[in-house]
């Protein structure tokens, strides 16, 4: 090789080798939160000085833009609902699908297994169809009475009986501040396909087509959920739910959804830490997208990162996070002062963010809880080894060349 290109390759590579030990640039946003203006407070730059810094902050910072809740105090309206009577919602109701067993004392001719019909009603031969859909099985027993006298096939009040015999799953729309909005489809009697004793008794029953499997459904309440007043709309009619109660246990109402019913879950535009903890409406998890390709690893694999990893319990933090993705920790000389990145996005606006952290520096910090994030689902973890450990492979890239400059000779 001539000298001009061995001097020419060699200044390249001490350029790269500059370059790589140069400090990167710091992520840019379009939301300020590095100001603390992002969906967390805890998304703000780390204050530089620590003696003059108020401590625990962050969680107050979030709720400063809060719009009032439209329940109400909690302590005015908790339990209460709003609107039509809750006496309408409890209990088990029919929708459409639904089998039920039905016995008229003394007729084998209407007596029978029935399905509600795809317009809500339950179709006996010789007469009208009787409206079921939203109905428990005595308001349908009291109407089936009736259609039989009004039909003469009786002349008084015949003994009957309805039971559901089976439920079907039910497809309703869940909108508003939830992680994932959309229709989705829940319910039917779970594990019945082992149970043949179930499945040849009456009176089936099914927590599978609650309101909080439909919220569960749909991703979880997010954060920023107004609990105080969730909206129940249901044939033309609307009722508010207060279900603040079912995060610490005191409302444990959990009504029971029918095709056609739509969930609205407002925003009070604002990040609510206490929401950040598992309960019946919450996320299930957390699932992460997660980069952990280290030195001297080569693949997600040999760094322990799998399913079981991907996927953490709803509540989580940045640090947390870190530690279950094998990005700390190792010899301190060479491998400790790394940095992590989170890529998330506000789903209130829908704009992403980057948020870079050091993670030795977060972790000797005693004010480290104002700047530790919750993850959230969908959110990416990348890692980044340490400055000693970049110098090293630079070194590596260099014999590399080396010894290809040496074999061109």
């Amino acid at each position: 090789m001539k000298p001009f290109l061995k001097k020419c390759l060699l200044g390249a590579v001490s350029c790269a080798a500059l370059s790589a030990c140069s400090s990167m640039k710091t992520p840019e946003n379009l939301e300020p939160v590095a100001l603390g203006d992002g969906y967390q407070a805890q998304y703000r730059a780390l204050a530089s000085t620590r003696g003059d810094t108020a401590f625990l902050q962050s969680e107050g910072m979030n709720t400063s833009d809060c719009r009032p809740e439209i329940g109400g105090a909690r302590e005015a309206s908790f339990g209460k609902w709003h609107g039509p009577a809750l006496t309408d919602l409890l209990g088990e109701k029919l929708s459409r699908n639904d089998m039920v067993q039905i016995t008229i004392d003394g007729d084998e001719v209407l007596s029978g297994t029935y399905v509600v019909s795809r317009d809500g009603d339950l179709k006996l031969p010789y007469l009208p169809p009787v409206p079921a859909q939203g109905r428990s099985t005595a308001e349908v027993e009291a109407a089936l009475a009736d259609a039989l006298v009004a039909a003469e096939f009786y002349t008084t009040t015949p003994r009957l009986a309805v039971r559901i015999t089976d439920f079907a799953s039910v497809a309703i729309g869940v909108v508003g501040a939830v992680f994932e909005p959309h229709a989705v489809e829940i319910g039917g009697v779970q594990g019945d396909a082992m149970d043949t004793g179930r499945q040849q008794a009456l009176g089936a029953s099914t927590e599978g087509r609650n309101l909080s499997a439909a919220l569960r459904a749909a991703g979880g309440v997010r954060p920023d959920a107004d609990l105080s007043a969730v909206e129940l709309h249901r044939q033309g009619r609307v009722y508010r739910m207060d279900l603040r109660g079912v995060f610490d246990g005191t409302d444990p109402t959990d009504i029971m959804m029918l095709t056609g019913d739509r969930i609205v879950v407002k925003s009070r535009q604002c990040f609510q830490d206490d929401l950040m903890r598992p309960s019946p409406i919450s996320p299930p998890g957390v699932s992460m997208f997660l980069s952990n390709l280290t030195q001297p690893a080569t693949g997600n694999a040999i760094s322990a990162i799998g399913r079981d990893v991907r996927e953490m319990p709803y509540g989580t933090r940045f640090m947390q996070a870190v530690v279950n993705s094998n990005c700390m920790g190792g010899a301190k000389t060479s491998n400790a002062n790394r940095s992590a990145v989170l890529f998330s996005r506000n789903p209130v606006t829908g704009v992403s963010v980057v948020i870079e952290r050091d993670i030795e520096d977060l972790l000797r910090r005693g004010d480290r809880d104002d700047y530790d994030p919750y993850v959230l689902p969908g959110d990416s973890l990348a890692c980044y080894d340490s400055s000693v450990t970049g110098v090293a492979e630079i070194g590596r890239v260099l014999g590399i060349v080396g010894g290809a400059i040496l074999l061109g000779q």
